[in-house]
């Protein structure tokens, strides 16, 4: 049996994007995560599955560590901290970096998503 977890909209100020002047200031992303558990986490027992807290500081661990260039780069980063720290057997992450111009059109956000499997 699976248990998947969702965290949506978790808010992480990071410093990312491919030009100087997105790197210069910190900025909100948007996170959702998708977290398949072990079964044990309907036994109701915050001790028998993943803690959500300590998910998200691993996402703001990651974010605010590192600059990326590239929302996929990020995403990748965040998927592979949380299948290496914590007993889920995927990682399923999105990261949304809202209001931003390309072409000089207005975009309300772009994203990037990547799912990371625990290697058996």
């Amino acid at each position: 049996m699976t248990v998947r977890v969702e965290l949506r909209g978790l808010e992480v100020p990071g410093r990312h994007g491919v030009a100087e002047h997105e790197r210069a200031s910190e900025r909100v992303f948007f996170w959702d995560l998708w977290l398949d558990v072990p079964d044990t986490a309907l036994a109701d027992r915050i001790e028998e599955t993943v803690d959500y807290r300590d998910v998200a500081a691993c996402v703001d661990e990651v974010c605010g560590g590192h600059s990326f260039h590239l929302l996929e780069a990020l995403a990748a980063a965040a998927a592979d901290a949380i299948v290496a720290r914590f007993p889920v057997e995927a990682a399923r992450v999105r990261v949304r970096k809202p209001r931003l111009r390309v072409a000089g059109l207005e975009l309300a956000e772009s994203a990037a998503v990547v799912e990371r499997r625990r290697q058996r």
